[in-house]
């Protein structure tokens, strides 16, 4: 049941990442992709009907892992305290910056939230990269399950890093050259004109900086922590991953230089999906390991709820998926196609 449970988180995180990517990234371009203020508008309005019920899948796997995990959600949330807060002031800035852009007529306080939305959507892509990095290599635990890291150290990657270091580092970049590659080819889906050239424009770019930072980053992957390989070697099965991973990628290539925007997004929902699905492979079955000594890492077995709440939960959980699913598919179909501006959307975009 914990395995189980391990991949439903799994699942859960990979959703979030992939449909609030796409409005991440449409934020981090916001400013270069569209100039005008009619251009502005059409690129918030591509995701205007949908970012905040993007965000939903966030707290749905918060609170799913603090009821599969609580040790796991108890350690993480306290020892990246700090930069918990970070997102959740960046999350909040998101969200006032599409909100109230449009409250008053003025150059200056449509500027200001527009730098607003871009400047907290790009720290948002690499503060998530951070964090994920840090679970892959590894945070102080001590032998309570319990850690603190600060925001840095020495910059290095050892027993006792902080929460920046030269690999988190990379990972936040890798993190923010993805979405916005992500995020340009949703957009470029939903516009039309120079703002949907631009952001073609943008996606190439982007996708040669995401193609060689995949390799490099999962060069220093394997050299930063040892055993990651081992579900790999164990389970041959597994090594598909890395093939659907460079194989999207090259898809992603193709279709986007057909004008298949749509193809190549979905192209590249799937490489963040693999990327994420061979990052859990790689970590199982431990949900946090220690810097300091392997003995103190968080496993599925030291961390999960008992195994009758577990079994109940779970069917609680398929009621609610299912439900969250058919609204999602209903949201997505309802607004599907190009935006225009004479479209109304009854928020202000």
């Amino acid at each position: 049941m914990p395995t189980l449970w391990f991949w439903i988180v799994a699942l859960m995180l990979t959703a979030y990442v992939i449909l609030d990517g796409f409005d991440i990234g449409a934020g981090i371009i916001h400013l270069f992709v569209a100039r005008t203020e009619n251009e502005r508008k059409m690129n918030l309005r591509a995701i205007g009907p949908v970012w905040d019920g993007n965000e939903v899948w966030l707290l749905a796997a918060g609170g799913t892992l603090y009821f599969a995990f609580p040790l796991l959600y108890a350690s993480s949330f306290s020892g990246f305290y700090l930069p918990l807060m970070m997102v959740l002031w960046l999350l909040m800035g998101r969200g006032l910056s599409i909100e109230l852009r449009n409250h008053l007529d003025g150059v200056v306080w449509r500027s200001f939230f527009d730098a607003v939305f871009s400047i907290s959507s790009i720290l948002l892509a690499i503060f998530y990269g951070a964090a994920l990095g840090n679970v892959i290599r590894g945070v102080p635990l001590g032998a309570d399950g319990y850690f603190f890291e600060p925001l840095w150290t020495n910059w290095r990657v050892g027993p006792n890093p902080g929460i920046l270091d030269w690999y988190t580092v990379v990972t936040g970049v890798v993190a923010l050259v993805v979405l916005t590659m992500h995020g340009a080819l949703y957009v470029a889906t939903k516009t039309e004109g120079e703002i949907n050239r631009r952001a073609r424009t943008t996606a190439t770019f982007a996708w040669v900086f995401v193609l060689v930072m995949t390799f490099v980053s999962l060069m220093l992957t394997i050299n930063v922590r040892d055993g990651l390989l081992t579900n790999y070697k164990q389970y041959p099965v597994t090594l598909a991953i890395p093939v659907i991973v460079f194989g999207s990628l090259a898809l992603i290539f193709h279709f986007h230089g057909k004008g298949r925007e749509k193809a190549a997004f979905v192209c590249s929902s799937v490489y963040i999906a693999f990327m994420l699905v061979g990052a859990a492979v790689a970590l199982y079955p431990n949900v946090l390991p220690a810097s300091t000594d392997p003995l103190y890492s968080l496993t599925i077995t030291n961390t999960a709820a008992p195994h009758y709440g577990l079994t109940i939960g779970l069917i609680w959980w398929v009621i609610g998926i299912t439900l969250a699913v058919g609204y999602f598919v209903f949201v997505y179909r309802m607004f599907r196609g190009k935006v225009r501006l004479e479209e109304g959307d009854g928020h202000g975009y």
